[in-house]
C-alpha cells in the first residue's frame, strides 16, 4: 500500500532503492505518528471535516495501535511503504471508510516532520535525564576526591598540581554547557510543523494552533515553506547539540583510558568492568571507555553527515532528506548508553591516594614555590628564574601541598554553584507541559 498509489506499479529495482530502510526506520516514529494522527483528526472534528462519531471511533482504534507500537507488537507489513501508509491502512481495515479520511489535510511530508518533532522532543528527555545521572555521578566523586591529589597537564607533560575533584567536576560542569545546546534544539523542535501539508498549506480551514496547543508545543513554525525548510535543519541543529555531549563524555572516557594505564595508574575499575587478552594474563583492558570514546566520535561526525546531506538543497521536499533517518535515529540510543555506561563506570571507579608522593611529579609544585616567593616580597620574574635555577641545579625539593582558595580550585571546587546551574537549566525544557499534554491525548475519555 502506497498513499500516492495510483494503480501503476512501480520497477521493483526503484522500489527497492528509493524505500531503502525507511520501514526499519519508521518504527522508531509510530508511535509519534499515531499520536500526530489523533491531534490531527480532532482539529478535522472541529472544523467539520469528520463527523464527532468518526472521531470517537478513530481515537478508539488509534488508542489501541498506539499501545500496540509501545509493546512492540506494530510492525510495517511487507508490501506497505512507510508507517503512515501502515496506521492508516490499519483504520482502514478495522474501521472502513471512516480509516480513509484521516489525511485529509495534511501531506507525509508535514507528517513526518511532525513525527520527528515528537521523536526528539522525546529522545531530549530521555538524553537529558541520563546526562543528570552522569552528571551527579560525576558531582558524587568530586565530593568524595577533593583532597586527592594528581598532576595537571600541558602538552601531556606535568604542569601543575590538579585533584580528582577538580577532574571529575570539570566533566560535570562541562555537562552544564551542553545542557545549554540541548535546551536550544529543544526549543527548536518544540514547533509544531503540521498544517503545512507539502509544503504550502492547504484550502482546507485548519486550526494550526489547535494541533499545537493538542500536542503541548510551545508554538508552531508559522510560514509552511519554512516548516518544510526545518526538514534537515532541525536534524543538523539537534545532532550538534548530541555532538556536544559526545565531546564531553569521549573525552572523559580518553583520560580514563590514560589514567588506567600502567604509566599513569591514577585509577582502576573493578575486573567486571575490563576485558583480558587470549595471551597476556595480567590485562585488564578499559574496553567500555574505548567503546564509549569510538561511539561518541561517531556521534561528533553526525552533525556533518546531514550537512553534506542538506547543503545543496533548494526549498522543498526532496528524497534526498530520507537517509538522515539512518545515522540521526539511532544516535539517541548509541548516546544515552554511552551516558549510562560512563554512570555506572564512574560510580565504580577506585582512586589512587598519595600520588604526587612520588618524585616524577615533585616538578608540579614549582609554580607554589614561586608564589611563595612572591608572597615575601620577591617580584614575579625574579622568582621565577630562581626556582628555574633550583631545577636546573637538581637542588629543587618542594613542600608538597596547595594552598589554593579562590573559585573554582582545589580548595574550593564551587560543587554547590555547578550544581545550582544544572538545576536551573533543568526547569527551562518544561518537560511536564509536554508530557501532561501527551497524557491527555492518549487516555481514555
Amino acid at each position: 500500500m502506497k498513499l500516492w498509489d495510483k494503480g501503476i506499479k512501480v520497477n521493483d529495482k526503484v522500489e527497492s532503492f528509493t524505500v531503502g530502510k525507511d520501514r526499519e526506520m519508521d518504527l522508531y516514529l509510530a508511535p509519534f505518528d499515531v499520536l500526530g494522527t489523533m491531534a490531527h483528526i480532532t482539529m478535522l472534528e472541529s472544523v467539520g471535516l469528520l463527523e464527532k462519531d468518526e472521531l470517537e471511533k478513530l481515537l478508539i482504534e488509534l488508542r489501541n495501535i498506539y499501545n500496540e507500537t509501545l509493546s512492540g507488537n506494530f510492525i510495517i507489513e511487507d508490501g506497505i511503504e512507510d508507517v503512515h501508509s501502515q496506521v492508516e491502512m490499519m483504520l482502514t481495515q478495522r474501521l472502513g471508510d471512516i480509516g480513509k479520511k484521516v489525511h485529509s489535510g495534511r501531506s507525509r511530508n508535514d507528517q513526518v516532520l511532525l513525527d520527528l518533532k515528537l521523536f526528539i522532543r522525546s529522545k531530549i528527555e530521555e538524553v537529558a535525564n541520563s546526562v543528570v545521572e552522569f552528571f551527579n555521578a560525576l558531582q558524587s566523586q568530586s565530593e568524595k576526591y577533593k583532597d586527592y591529589l594528581i598532576p595537571g597537564y600541558t602538552h601531556l607533560q606535568v604542569a601543575m598540581p590538579s585533584s580528582f575533584g577538580l577532574w571529575f567536576g570539570a566533566y560535570a560542569e562541562s555537562l552544564t554547557d551542553d545542557m545549554y545546546m540541548l535546551n536550544a534544539a529543544w526549543k527548536i523542535s518544540n514547533q509544531n510543523p503540521l498544517g503545512a501539508a507539502a509544503g504550502y498549506g492547504s484550502s482546507f480551514p485548519l486550526n494550526r494552533q489547535l494541533t499545537t496547543d493538542i500536542l503541548g508545543f510551545d508554538n508552531m513554525n508559522y510560514n509552511v515553506v519554512y516548516a518544510q525548510m526545518g526538514r534537515g535543519k532541525t536534524e543538523k541543529n539537534v545532532a550538534m547539540a548530541l555532538s556536544s555531549i559526545a565531546q564531553t563524555v569521549g573525552k572523559f572516557a580518553m583520560d580514563a583510558c590514560l589514567y588506567m594505564s600502567q604509566n599513569f595508574g591514577f585509577l582502576t575499575l573493578p575486573g567486571e568492568l575490563t576485558t583480558g587478552s587470549s595471551i597476556m594474563p595480567h590485562k585488564k583492558n578499559p574496553d567500555v571507555f574505548e567503546l564509549i570514546r569510538a561511539k561518541c566520535n561517531q556521534i561528533q561526525a553526525l552533525p556533518e553527515t546531514i550537512a553534506m546531506i542538506i547543503g545543496n538543497l533548494p526549498s522543498g521536499y526532496f528524497r534526498d532528506l530520507q537517509l538522515i533517518k539512518e545515522t540521526f535515529l539511532p544516535a539517541f540510543d548509541d548516546l544515552i548508553s554511552c551516558l549510562d555506561l560512563a554512570t555506572f563506570a564512574v560510580n565504580n571507579i577506585t582512586v589512587k591516594d598519595d600520588i604526587l608522593n612520588n618524585d616524577i611529579y615533585k616538578y608540579a609544585f614549582s609554580v607554589e614555590e614561586v608564589n611563595k616567593l612572591v608572597l615575601q616580597g620577591v617580584p614575579f620574574r625574579d622568582a621565577y628564574k630562581q626556582i628555574g635555577g633550583l631545577i636546573e641545579e637538581g637542588k629543587f625539593e618542594p613542600e608538597l601541598n596547595v594552598k589554593h582558595t579562590h573559585e573554582g580550585t582545589i580548595g574550593n571546587l564551587c560543587n554547590e554553584a555547578i550544581n545550582t546551574k544544572m538545576n536551573n537549566l533543568l526547569k527551562t525544557f518544561n518537560f511536564e507541559k509536554v508530557a501532561n499534554a501527551i497524557q491527555l491525548l492518549i487516555k481514555n475519555k
